[in-house]
């Protein structure tokens, strides 16, 4: 019978059969935490969702979050939840775990969580930041001077009439 063997899981799949094997959902990422874990997440989400209009959607082993581009996400692990959110700056506190530069503009940084008292100030906070980041990258930017390009120490000055060789 035709068909193919699936790359990803090596699953063999018959021709016209449809095959996702990268598919997953929220419910299936959250369904093995703890109680506390999962009261943590509901409140983070229902928390982001007040923020205004984005996506989510469930990603391979994360729940991202995103307007134009991924704000942030939160990886389920089985005695947290690591939540990762970008920033337009080095933010320094207990409660961020690590911070890696991702881009000339954005910073990721990770937070982990037990219990949904964690999720507050200044976590949401940071979360609204992250939310707001992308308006302020998308502001037209103002127009940059052009100067003139620097000459070289002990160069000479190019004249404005240029001097005609004679073979």
């Amino acid at each position: 019978m035709p068909g193919h063997q699936c790359y990803h899981c090596k699953l063999w799949v018959d021709e016209g059969e449809a095959h996702d094997c990268w598919t997953t959902t929220e419910s299936a990422l959250t369904r093995d935490l703890s109680e506390d874990l999962q009261e943590a997440y509901e409140r983070l989400r229902d928390t982001a969702i007040e923020l205004g209009e984005q996506r989510v959607y469930a990603s391979h082993h994360s729940i991202m979050f995103a307007r134009k581009s991924c704000y942030f996400f939160v990886r389920p692990q089985r005695k947290r939840l690591e939540v990762v959110f970008f920033a337009g700056r080095e933010i320094k506190s207990p409660f961020v775990r690590k911070v890696v530069r991702t881009s000339k503009v954005r910073l990721a940084h990770m937070v982990h969580l037990i219990h949904r008292d964690q999720v507050e100030a200044p976590l949401t906070d940071w979360l609204h930041e992250a939310y707001g980041l992308q308006d302020a990258a998308t502001a037209p930017k103002p127009a940059k001077r052009k100067l003139p390009p620097k000459r070289k120490a002990g160069a000479p000055r190019k004249s404005a009439t240029r001097r005609r060789v004679t073979r």
